[in-house]
């Protein structure tokens, strides 16, 4: 019989949220799963993804705005505060929120990965976790690593992840599910890899 080892948190969310909001401007800081973490200061061909899925989704869909590093509240059986690459939501969802937003109404969070030694463990494992418990229904990883973009959905609150994962390989066409409904040709993105 395996015993699991019981997870303790770092710190307390009141805490990390002083430490986050005293950090300076080209720090950003996350606490998920307990833990604090330092996403790394990103690079003009993952910006340039950003931007290039930003054009991509507001010309499909006038109706919704592109958030970059929007920072939200995934609480869940431990409380997480995430500042993901982009979330996509209904036209100024987020206005009126402070700092740290409930993700209620977000239709999809995007993650680029970046290439430092903590993206396996947070961008493929623990940020689908979190971003499924919070129950927002896609969620899109599009990997510099291995050329693929995946696309998370059918959200599972209870147990955290999502039910569903679709890989396309960069260069074929993406058709991201609703709430989204949105074709993208993904050619581009083999300019923006290492």
């Amino acid at each position: 019989m395996t015993v699991m080892a019981e997870h303790t948190s770092q710190m307390s969310v009141d805490e990390f949220e002083t430490i986050a909001s005293a950090a300076p401007e080209t720090v950003t800081l996350e606490f998920i799963d307990g833990r604090i973490g330092v996403k790394q200061v990103t690079d003009g061909d993952h910006d340039t993804i950003v931007s290039w899925l930003a054009k991509r989704c507001i010309q499909a869909r006038p109706d919704l705005d592109l958030y970059h590093a929007r920072g939200l509240r995934v609480d869940g059986y431990r409380q997480s505060r995430a500042r993901p690459d982009a979330v996509l939501v209904p036209e100024a969802h987020f206005a009126g929120y402070g700092e740290w937003a409930d993700p209620a109404g977000a239709l999809m969070i995007v993650e680029v990965t970046s290439y430092d030694s903590d993206t396996d463990r947070r961008d493929r494992h623990e940020k689908p976790a979190v971003y499924g418990q919070a129950g927002i229904p896609l969620y899109l990883l599009i990997d510099r690593d291995i050329c693929t973009i995946t696309v998370h959905s059918g959200p599972d609150r209870q147990v955290g992840g999502y039910r569903d994962a679709r890989v396309t390989k960069f260069g074929e066409t993406l058709v991201l599910p609703d709430p989204v409904g949105i074709e993208l040709d993904t050619e581009i993105l083999k300019n923006y890899v290492r």
